[in-house]
């Protein structure tokens, strides 16, 4: 029983990984002001490239940084005709998430069903040894693929840098009050689009998880469509929060775990049932999240101690100028 749990937890850190990474990335954006809807194509076009990388020059490292700069890259076009040219954030990442998507099906079409070298895993020496925690985290954490480590590190990195450092102080303010941060010496633009820049590398990385851990390879179906729209939705769950976030991307991977586990309990459901079902699963979970600012639900969470604390503690107010326009040349 000890066995098949440890395996659970473990599936759920795999097939989250990818997730996480990518929401940290739209939540670093989306706190600087940026809405980037070109997730999921920048996921499969990242997949495609870290794949084709890795299996051209045999480096799997090499491919996830290739993943990386094309997630930038994409990010880095948003960010210059949204911030700069002052065009629709919302337009300019639909019609990139649609050019990157056909660009990854049609450049990735000779690398389709090749084989090609994956991540392998990284081994933590001598976890399974230590005194109680080793026979609990062992099997979890002792040998797992790099990006379940990466994305582990990633959260913890992502909310110490927005709510330790000045840096994070400068992020918060460009998506809060852009005009304010502007009056104090703060460069709106360029901060905008360095963070457009940094979370479009983690939405790279995410790709490149998916096509050399998660599911090695490329094909089509790659596995990893439709990720985007459910990390966009992800992001609104955890209420902007590196930590909460990452939670709500677990939970979705959790999900989609126990719809394998549950295709052996109930064999008489059709298999495709369980594998839609964490994507109407989340949208409801989003909606009911959405709930709690009703004003009758708000009167209820007042009178009760117990849910104002949870309602306070899981807020998914977003930023304040989240997809609005800045131009300093307007001035103050």
């Amino acid at each position: 029983m000890t066995d098949a749990i440890a395996l659970a937890l473990a599936a759920v850190l795999m097939a989250g990984a990818p997730l996480v990474l990518a929401t940290l990335g739209e939540t670093l954006t989306e706190k600087a002001g940026i809405i980037n809807l070109s997730l999921d194509g920048s996921i499969l076009l990242a997949a495609m490239a870290a794949f084709a990388v890795s299996a051209t020059f045999d480096s799997p490292w090499l491919g996830v940084a290739a993943g990386m700069a094309v997630g930038a890259a994409m990010a880095g076009a948003l960010g210059v005709i949204g911030i700069y040219l002052g065009q629709s954030q919302l337009a300019v990442g639909f019609i990139l998430t649609l050019l990157a998507r056909d660009l990854a099906y049609f450049l990735g079409h000779g690398f389709s069903r090749q084989p090609g070298p994956d991540l392998g895993v990284w081994t933590i020496p001598g976890l399974g040894e230590v005194a109680l925690i080793g026979p609990v985290f062992g099997p979890i954490f002792g040998s797992r693929s790099p990006v379940v480590h990466l994305s582990l590190a990633a959260i913890f990195l992502c909310w110490w840098w927005m709510y330790r450092t000045e840096g994070g102080i400068r992020l918060r303010a460009v998506g809060e009050s852009p005009r304010a941060a502007f009056g104090r010496g703060i460069r709106v633009r360029l901060v905008r689009l360095c963070y457009c820049l940094a979370g479009g590398a983690l939405v790279g990385m995410a790709g490149a998880a998916y096509s050399l851990a998660v599911k090695p390879g490329w094909g089509r179906p790659q596995g990893c469509e439709g990720a985007g729209w459910i990390v966009l939705a992800i992001v609104i769950f955890g209420g902007w929060h590196p930590v909460r976030a990452a939670l709500g991307a677990f939970f979705f991977a959790a999900l989609q775990v126990s719809g394998i586990y549950l295709q052996d309990i109930f064999p008489s459901i059709p298999a495709p049932v369980f594998q839609v079902a964490p994507f109407p699963m989340m949208i409801l979970t989003l909606l009911a999240a959405n709930l709690g600012r009703a004003g009758r639900v708000q009167d209820m969470i007042r009178r009760h101690p117990f849910l104002k604390r949870l309602s306070q503690g899981w807020s998914i107010d977003p930023p304040a100028a989240l997809g609005q326009d800045f131009d300093p040349r307007k001035g103050l």
